[in-house]
């Protein structure tokens, strides 16, 4: 029987839903929205049998026609000694989406610009892909997906985003691993873009936030709990940090004697150093956290030496917010108004508390020898707002209006 009437270039442009045959039992079936899989087609006493080889182009493991050919000539020649190509193979175990999941990781190991971006990874699809984990791959359904991403629809926008590209990304791995045959629910275009709700005008880059006037509210609402999420929310709300910084920080990045956080470049959304002047109160967290400690993380997860996450820590804010829509990344907003609305502090202080970069290189350079000192009383002046809902013990020509 002819053999290879298909070529590498021919299979990578065929995009019309069918079945095509390279020859001699090897086949490609094309599925509506581009997913294709490779199967063997064998006849055994008048039955027709069919054996999955794999995906192709799709995942971290995608199975090219080389390949393919290669695996149905081990068929080929299983058959041609009279043996059952099937026999040796183990009693069909139900892949998972966890089993997907750890497969994708470990597969992306080599692949991570920084232990961020992987910490970011996992942490997204162990907290927020919960629901899909004890589903088979081959069974998962657009409304498993949706009902895993609603959640976050509306309040969490570029978490929900995230999140979805990353269900893809596993259930990608199970179809080129030939555990899943139906295409990908998670695809957006042409799938979810036509049944998720409309999002509200609260989109990507606006978080809900606090009214500053509430702060102190929420400062004592968060000290009604001795719990790990509700310390590290107020650590969040005292030092304007990003959710992402504050949950990966270590006590090795903490000088108690210079009463700084440094958070290192590879940690930073802009990718350069970030110095944290730490108000008493926000020293004390960090001397109560290291007390408790197991591991290197200030504020632990309790598992396998792993930071706390999102879903704690956004648990404890919503328990103590006086604003319930209140968000953690809007934390930074409301110290942004209390800055523009309360301080005579210069605007370039407040924007470098928030580590958002001002002015050319030069200007930086000539204000780094004495900026961390006046983002010091700022950060100082802030704290003691949120202590009592006015500044305390910081003079008028510090930079507060009273």
């Amino acid at each position: 029987m002819a053999r290879h009437k298909l070529s590498e270039s021919g299979v990578r442009r065929l995009d019309k839903p069918g079945v095509y045959g390279d020859g001699d039992g090897l086949w490609l079936r094309v599925r509506k929205g581009g997913s294709k899989q490779w199967f063997f087609i064998l006849k055994r006493a008048g039955r027709r049998n069919e054996i999955g080889l794999g995906g192709y182009g799709q995942g971290t493991a995608p199975v090219s026609l080389a390949l393919a050919r290669q695996k149905a000539d081990l068929i080929r020649q299983k058959l041609a000694r009279g043996e059952d190509p099937k026999a040796d193979r183990a009693p069909a175990r139900i892949v998972t989406f966890a089993d997907c999941m750890g497969g994708l990781l470990e597969a992306k190991a080599a692949d991570w610009t920084n232990e961020k971006h992987r910490l970011q990874w996992e942490m997204t699809l162990r907290e927020y892909a919960k629901p899909l984990h004890a589903l088979p791959i081959a069974e998962i359904v657009i409304g498993d997906v949706k009902e895993c991403l609603l959640p976050h629809w509306q309040e969490r926008p570029e978490t929900a985003d995230r999140l979805r590209s990353r269900i893809q990304a596993v259930i990608d791995y199970g179809i080129a691993h030939g555990w899943r045959t139906a295409g990908n629910p998670a695809r957006w275009r042409g799938l979810l873009d036509k049944v998720m709700p409309a999002r509200n005008k609260l989109q990507r880059g606006h978080h809900a936030a606090l009214a500053y006037a509430e702060a102190a509210n929420l400062i004592a609402g968060l000290r009604q709990s001795s719990g790990t999420a509700a310390r590290a929310v107020e650590f969040i709300a005292l030092t304007a940090a990003r959710t992402g910084e504050a949950r990966g920080a270590t006590f090795s990045e903490i000088d108690v004697a210079a009463r700084t956080w440094r958070v290192p470049p590879d940690r930073m959304k802009g990718g350069r150093e970030h110095v944290v002047p730490l108000s008493d109160r926000a020293l004390a967290i960090v001397e109560t956290m290291r007390q408790r400690a197991s591991g290197k993380f200030i504020f632990g997860g309790g598992v396998d030496g792993r930071p706390i996450s999102d879903t704690a820590m956004t648990k404890a804010l919503r328990l103590a917010s006086p604003d319930k829509a209140a968000t953690l990344h809007g934390l930074r907003s409301t110290f942004r108004d209390w800055c523009g609305d309360r301080t005579d502090f210069p605007r370039e202080i407040a924007e470098e508390a928030l580590a958002h970069q001002v002015g050319n290189a030069v200007e930086r350079a000539y204000r780094r020898g004495d900026a961390i000192e006046k983002r010091r009383e700022l950060m100082n002046a802030w704290a003691a707002y949120c202590e009592a809902g006015r500044p305390t013990g910081v003079p008028n020509s510090g930079g507060v209006n009273q």
